[in-house]
């Protein structure tokens, strides 16, 4: 007789445990919402925004080799170029030049090298994302 009831009492128990368990669980799961949501401090603010076609035809050459957007490489950082030079037609039109040709001596000893394979029109179109960056 002693077994029926503790039989019966462990049943009992099991199922209220676990009736109760998904209810506590379903508190934590609604307590806890905020720890399913996505933490954007570290993610860029132009994130999720379609690239320019400037930014990227940068991404696919070589340009990231030697310039990186906030920090001095071999060349100088891309937004320490769009601080020296105002976006204007005219410097897009000579940095443009500078891309294709190469160049020395406006950033010191260390010289650019010739991307001659970039079309007039591609050059421009980073250039002037280059040049967008003062405004960031």
């Amino acid at each position: 007789m002693r077994k029926r009831y503790l039989a019966s009492l462990v049943l009992c128990t099991a199922l209220f445990a676990a009736c109760g368990g998904e209810k506590k669980q379903d508190q934590q799961a609604g307590d806890n919402s905020h720890e399913n949501a996505t933490d954007n401090s570290m993610v860029s603010p132009n994130a999720g925004k379609p690239a320019s076609k400037g930014e990227t035809l940068m991404a696919q050459s070589d340009c990231k080799t030697c310039h990186k957007e906030e920090m001095k490489v071999i060349g100088p950082s891309l937004k320490d170029i769009a601080g020296k030079y105002p976006n204007t037609p005219e410097n897009v039109d000579k940095l443009s030049d500078k891309v294709i040709k190469g160049g020395a001596g406006n950033w010191g000893d260390v010289a650019m090298l010739p991307h001659p394979n970039i079309s007039k029109d591609d050059a421009k179109e980073m250039v002037s994302y280059i040049l967008s960056l003062s405004g960031k």
